[in-house]
């Protein structure tokens, strides 16, 4: 036994050998009296196999020694310095190698508290290094001791085969943990890859539904969380601006008039408000700069509206007012003439700008970029469509025109409702200069005889028939006629010539 020469591998395979063929006593136990005698029997064998084992390989060990000590005398004396040389220098690599992994392996340590994946990459990289250059070494002296015969009689019995392919699984080894770990991260982009497609068809779906479906009237009390999209026609392909598209928009725009004008009734209502006196009042208000005709004529016309229809009268003030400007391309927010300079690249961006805007969320759009146009153009129309009194009255502060004069957008159900019907006007808007030619724009008067191809009545009578002797009695929305000759006719309150 003393002069055996062993190695950490054979502890290994003895003691994995040895828990293998002894169980615990524990699960030896557990069995009864004639299994504990069968284990004490199977146990005994064992160490007498392994004893016989040891026997046999310390003989061969020692004929091995007799073997290269022959082969060492038989040698002369300038071969024998060379091996002496070799073999020393052969040792310091291996002292210098272990010295270097422990360097390597201590950094590893390191790079663990605290925790450094970058460090700790170089320093496991550095480890695999040292260790492969012991493997290296390991073989050189294998060959050096293979050239005295010490392992000729374990050739023979193909031992050295074994070993040799065991040596190149451990040079491997290295490679395929690499090639394992490259393979997981592969596995993971993949995965990756694949949420993102899902993703990405959830998008295309979603942008088709909005694409292919026909605009649908709203709830006249929508609330805020509920949002309305505008959007093309069944079966359209939105490659470009069409007068079929416009004409949906200007439904959409109805439908968000409507939802904000009976918002407001509900609030002006809430606050106890005389609702045909609060008409009149915020008409005279909001036209304190407009010529005398119009105010008196408005006033008028208020004064002969039912009750029951004081919501027209709301309707035909906001309307004007989000209308108000809709000729210039930037509703007179500035004396841009892009539209006049470079008609064919501004009719292409304002339809770009469509596309982009149309299915997005107003409220999330101003959160990102508050002060973009559309923005801009937001905050001014609230301002003129929102009187301060009212404001007050209805909320009992001023906090959301605070926050719009400061170029922010509240986020209340009142607002965000205003910004649906904003969202609308923006985007008719964007369409009308988007066309070519574009249409144009009309509105009918105060006392003008009702003309159904042209106007169309707020208000339903019996049968579905105007009947004969009406005239207008004041604007509710304006009316367009495009390009291709179709009409998208006025909405007009009427009232009887008497």
């Amino acid at each position: 036994m003393a002069g055996k020469v062993t190695n950490f591998s054979d502890l290994i395979q003895r003691v994995a050998a040895s828990c293998l063929l002894h169980p615990l006593a524990a699960g030896r136990h557990g069995s009864g009296e004639n299994r504990v005698g069968d284990d004490d029997d199977e146990y005994e064998l064992s160490e007498e196999h392994e004893d016989e084992e040891e026997e046999e390989e310390e003989r061969e060990s020692e004929e091995e020694e007799k073997e290269s000590l022959k082969a060492w005398e038989g040698m002369n004396e300038e071969v024998r310095v060379e091996r002496v040389v070799e073999m020393e220098r052969l040792m310091n690599e291996v002292f210098d190698t272990v010295s270097g992994m422990k360097r390597a392996y201590a950094s590893l340590q390191e790079a663990h508290c605290p925790w450094d994946p970058e460090k700790m990459r170089v320093a496991d990289v550095a480890v695999v290094g040292e260790l492969r250059k012991l493997g290296v070494l390991r073989e050189r002296f294998r060959r050096t001791t293979s050239l005295t015969g010490g392992s000729t009689r374990r050739k023979s019995r193909g031992r050295g085969r074994g070993s040799g392919v065991a040596t190149v699984r451990e040079v491997v080894a290295p490679y395929e943990a690499a090639v394992e770990e490259l393979k997981r991260e592969v596995k993971l982009r993949e995965v990756e890859v694949e949420n993102l497609k899902e993703k990405l068809r959830t998008v295309a779906v979603s942008s088709l539904s909005l694409t292919g479906t026909n605009g649908k009237k709203g709830s006249s009390r929508s609330h805020y969380s509920k949002r309305k999209v505008v959007s093309a026609p069944q079966g359209q392909v939105m490659a470009g601006p069409a007068p079929e598209v416009f004409e949906t928009t200007m439904k959409q725009v109805k439908d968000a008039s409507k939802s904000f004008t009976m918002l407001l009734l509900s609030l002006m209502r809430s606050a106890h408000w005389d609702i045909a006196a609060a008409v009149r009042s915020i008409e005279a208000a909001a036209n304190a700069t407009d010529d005398l005709t119009s105010t008196t004529a408005t006033i008028a016309a208020c004064s002969v509206v039912a009750t029951q229809h004081a919501k027209y009268a709301l309707e035909s003030y906001i309307c004007r007012k989000v209308f108000q400007g809709f000729d210039h391309e930037t509703f007179y927010m500035d004396g841009s003439l892009s539209s006049l300079l470079n008609p064919d690249q501004y009719r292409r961006d304002c339809f770009t700008q469509y596309r982009d805007m149309k299915a997005m969320d107003p409220s999330e759009l101003l959160g990102i970029m508050p002060t973009c146009h559309f923005g801009k153009f937001c905050s001014k129309k609230y301002l003129a469509v929102v009187h301060p009194k009212m404001e007050e009255s209805l909320f009992g502060d001023l906090e959301q025109r605070r926050q719009v004069l400061a170029g922010n957008h509240p986020r209340s159900q009142f607002y965000g409702e205003f910004l649906m019907l904003t969202k609308a006007v923006w985007l008719l808007h964007l369409l009308a200069f988007s066309l070519d030619p574009a249409p144009s724009q009309f509105e009918a008067s105060r006392g003008a005889e009702f003309h159904p191809q042209y106007m169309e009545s707020v208000v339903k009578f019996p049968g579905g028939r105007v009947p004969a002797g009406q005239i207008v009695g004041f604007p509710v929305s304006p009316g367009f006629k495009l390009g291709n000759g179709s009409v998208i006719r006025a909405r007009v309150y009427l009232v009887a010539r008497t």
